[in-house]
C-alpha cells in the first residue's frame, strides 16, 4: 500500500507509454501510471503550453488509480515542438476523445490546474457524460479582465519590480497593450527576439506563481524549451480568448450539476486571482471550494498539494471503495 509523503505520494514510472497521432502532423505523449485495472483519471497540465512533469504523477495513489498524462499539442514531449497549427481548446477537446477511445475509457475524473482547469471546464461542459469527478485548481476563466490583470495592469502592482524585467522586450511605444507586443514576436521569424521574449514571458510567470520565491519552480519556466512553447501558445490562445465565447465556461456551468467536484484556490494566487474561483461556485454551488489561506497559485504550494490528494484520495475512495 502506498503512502504519500511530504504529501505526495511516490513518484512511480509509467507502467505504458503511447504516441497518439492526431491531425495536422501532431503526435501526443501520453503515459499511464498506477494501476492498468485502477480508477481512471485525466491530468490537464498549464499553460497552455506548459507539458507534464514526473512529480506530478505523485497526486494520484499509484495503487488505487490508473492516472493518464498527455502533453497537450506543441508542449513537452508532444511534437512538432511549440507549433500553432490547429492548437485550439477544441482541438484538444478532441485530443481527449480520441486518448479517452483509444485507451477504452468509458469514463475518469479530470484533473486540472490553471489553464488545465480551463480546458477541464471546457471538456467537462462539453462531455458531461464522460467525467466521473472534476478536481480544478487555480481558476482561470480566460476572461479580458483575468488577462488584462496578469499581463497588463494588476499583479505588476505587487511585482513592480519583476514586472521591470518582463517588460523590457518591448519597446516603450507598445507597453500599452502588451498582449499582443509579445505576440507578435513570438509568431515572428526573428528567432532570437522569438526566444528573448519567450523567456521573459516565462520567467515573469514562473516568479509569480508561488507565494514565496521557489527556485525550483523558477528553474522549471527559465528552462528555454519550456518557455519557447508555453510563450508561443499561451499567447497565441489568449489573443484569441482561448477561442471560447464570451464567459462561456459560467454560461454553461450548469451542466456540471451532476458531476462531484472540488475547486481548490490559494488565497494569494496573483496569476489567476481568487475571484474566478469564487464566480465559478456561485455558477456551480454543488461543487466543493477550499480556499488555502497560506498559498499562491502553484499546485506545489503546500496546502495546496494536501488538498490536491486529499481530493484524489476522496474520489478513489467514493468511487472504487479501496
Amino acid at each position: 500500500m502506498s503512502i504519500a509523503t511530504n504529501d505526495l505520494y511516490p513518484i512511480t514510472e509509467p507502467f505504458a507509454v503511447h504516441e497518439v497521432t492526431v491531425d495536422h502532423g501532431h503526435r501526443l505523449y501520453v503515459e499511464e501510471c498506477g494501476q492498468p485495472d485502477g480508477f481512471p483519471a485525466i491530468f490537464l497540465h498549464g499553460g497552455p503550453g506548459a507539458g507534464c512533469e514526473p512529480t506530478q504523477r505523485g497526486f494520484f495513489d499509484p495503487d488505487r488509480y490508473r492516472a493518464i498524462f498527455f502533453d497537450q499539442r506543441g508542449c513537452g514531449r508532444s511534437t512538432p515542438h511549440a507549433s500553432l497549427v490547429a492548437n485550439t481548446t477544441w482541438d484538444l477537446i478532441a485530443d481527449l476523445e480520441v486518448i479517452r477511445h483509444q485507451l477504452g475509457i468509458e469514463r475518469w475524473l479530470v484533473f486540472g490546474g490553471s489553464w488545465g482547469s480551463t480546458l477541464a471546464l471546457a471538456y467537462a461542459e462539453t462531455y458531461p457524460e464522460r467525467v466521473t469527478a472534476l478536481v480544478v485548481r487555480g481558476i482561470f476563466l480566460c476572461r479580458p479582465e483575468e488577462l488584462h490583470w496578469f499581463y497588463q495592469e494588476g499583479t505588476n502592482w505587487v511585482f513592480p519590480d519583476l514586472w521591470t524585467e518582463f517588460i523590457t522586450p518591448i519597446p516603450e511605444s507598445e507597453r500599452g497593450d502588451l498582449l499582443t507586443a509579445y505576440h507578435r514576436r513570438l509568431i515572428g521569424e526573428n528567432s532570437a527576439a522569438q526566444l528573448e521574449a519567450a523567456r521573459a514571458w516565462s520567467i515573469w510567470e514562473g516568479r509569480t506563481a508561488t507565494l514565496l520565491a521557489n527556485p525550483r519552480v523558477q528553474a522549471h519556466f527559465s528552462d528555454s524549451h519550456v518557455a519557447l512553447s508555453l510563450a508561443r501558445i499561451e499567447s497565441h490562445y489568449f489573443v484569441n480568448q482561448a477561442f471560447l465565447a464570451p464567459n462561456q465556461l459560467l454560461r454553461d456551468a450548469s451542466r456540471l450539476a451532476n458531476i462531484p467536484g472540488v475547486i481548490i484556490q490559494g488565497r494569494y494566487d496573483l496569476i489567476c486571482p481568487m475571484r474566478s474561483a469564487w464566480d465559478l461556485h456561485q455558477a456551480w454551488p454543488t461543487a466543493e471550494l477550499q480556499i488555502i489561506p497560506d498559498a499562491g497559485h502553484s499546485a506545489f504550494e503546500p496546502g495546496i498539494r494536501r488538498a490536491l490528494v486529499a481530493a484524489t484520495d476522496r474520489f478513489a475512495q467514493e468511487f472504487t471503495h479501496k
